[in-house]
């Protein structure tokens, strides 16, 4: 029999070993990303990425869901999956990405400001588009903080439920953050309003609807935290110092996975930030998507950024 340790094991010497390793060498068809390969894209390819968006993939029986991303707060689809979109193409998934949230202040280059109802819209035609180009019958999502938000208000309100079977939030600002207290000073000192009305002015709507107790928050999970059909799962680190406390990233529900790495990987250092690269959390997103393993155990190695 084999064990879930030895599954995770298994699974992330699939996942990291070299093309002549592997059983499949044609499948290698991306390198690796790393930090190096984050940054340039920042910069030099905001909406482009390795293994995401070939439209011309047409999923297989081994992985017949194509995959999403939803990219973070203040990165773009190229920075955010630098690590995670080359791996699942590697895998054979068809993997696709699309920036959101850009506003006047964004410089073509920082994603996630503008109105989250208005970045779920632009996720429902995305997917639209996926599904007919793929001939799927749904997605499976994967979503970086507000990425691992922001296709909850498309699934609830704009008829996601239908179309998304699996997704998987990495830090996502579920119910929000507190900022490490500076959202509870702010209103304490009733000067959170005015610090609002300042994000809004400057076309960071975006920001403001992710402070814990905010309207957006209160309204999307008025009515629960998820609606039936979808599979959840909720990936997070109790060093996550932007979505705090670090617990407002789990969801609640029938059909809700919530794993703290750290209940996996005690020595696991990675922080918010650090979710797109680290070993255990890519290890995790792998069996999600694909077996599906119960009470999986990844490698515990390759950790990610610690902030």
């Amino acid at each position: 029999m084999i064990t879930t340790a030895g599954a995770g094991l298994a699974l992330f010497a699939a996942v990291t070993a070299p093309a002549s390793a592997r059983a499949d060498t044609a499948a290698e068809k991306y390198p690796a990303g790393n930090i190096g390969v984050a940054l340039q894209n920042f910069f030099n390819n905001p909406d482009k990425v390795d293994g995401a968006n070939d439209w011309s993939c047409r999923p297989g029986a081994e992985h017949p869901y194509p995959v999403v991303l939803t990219h973070a707060t203040f990165v773009n689809t190229g920075a955010n999956w630098a690590v995670l979109s080359p791996m699942l193409a590697n895998e054979g998934y068809c993997v696709y990405a699309f920036n959101y949230g850009m506003t006047q202040i964004s410089f073509d280059r920082v994603g996630g400001f503008g109105d989250i109802a208005a970045s779920a819209a632009t996720m429902s035609d995305f997917v639209d588009k996926v599904l007919a180009s793929t001939g799927a019958s749904k997605v499976d999502v994967v979503g970086h903080s507000q990425g691992g938000m922001m296709p909850g208000y498309y699934i609830k309100r704009l008829g996601g439920a239908d179309k998304v079977r699996t997704f998987v939030g990495l830090s996502p600002s579920n119910h929000g953050t507190t900022l490490l207290g500076l959202v509870t000073l702010g209103k304490q000192l009733n000067l959170l309003g005015l610090a609002n009305d300042t994000l809004n002015s400057l076309g960071a709507p975006g920001l403001v609807q992710q402070e814990e107790g905010s309207d957006f928050q209160n309204a999307l999970f008025a009515d629960g935290d998820t609606v039936p059909g979808p599979r959840y799962v909720v990936l997070q680190t109790k060093n996550d110092l932007v979505v705090t406390p670090h617990t407002n990233a789990f969801l609640k529900g029938p059909n809700v996975r919530n794993i703290l790495i750290q209940d996996q990987c005690p020595q696991d250092y990675v922080g918010h930030v650090g979710m797109f690269n680290d070993g255990p959390v890519m290890q995790n997103v792998l069996n999600e998507l694909g077996p599906n393993v119960p009470d999986f155990k990844p490698a515990c190695t390759g950790y990610g950024l610690p902030f």
